[in-house]
């Protein structure tokens, strides 16, 4: 009987994962919490199913926040970091909105990525290793969007 619990517990300790290479180098994961009124003129974009808005507070994220109301079947809405996750922070680093295309590009390489899934969406030519952008938790509730991470 302890041979099997021995046996059970080095099973567990193995299957522990450590890896952290997921986490993208470039930018920090900075605890905050942003509240957006809907009802406010500024924020009543985001009312309306595939409209995006860049909200460039300093309360908000490393260098501000792309927000986006999604279909409702998906939480309502996401949220991601405006810094490109492939450069650290830096003069050209904060991506820019296209609102035609639901997409942010950055100015320092011209990556483009999608809002509604925060992939990248440029092609790479190399083996370069590249990130996805930053999501932070975002929930809803009378007219008010709390992003927080």
């Amino acid at each position: 009987m302890q041979r099997i619990l021995a046996f059970f517990l080095l099973i567990l300790l193995f299957a522990c994962d450590t890896d952290t290479s997921d986490r993208n180098p470039y930018l920090q994961e900075i605890g905050f919490r942003f509240d957006i009124n809907t009802n406010l003129p500024l924020y009543s974009d985001l009312t309306n199913e595939g409209s995006a808005i860049y909200i460039g507070n300093s309360q908000a994220g490393t260098r501000g926040i792309f927000v986006i109301k999604t279909l409702s079947a998906f939480a309502g809405y996401r949220a991601f970091e405006a810094s490109c996750p492939n450069h650290t922070p830096s003069n050209c680093s904060t991506m820019t909105l296209d609102t035609s295309r639901n997409s942010v590009t950055c100015e320092c390489d011209e990556y483009n990525y999608s809002l509604f899934t925060g992939q990248l969406l440029t092609k790479l030519d190399d083996d370069q290793r590249f990130y996805n952008m930053l999501e932070y938790r975002v929930s809803a509730g009378n007219g008010v969007i709390s992003v927080t991470n």
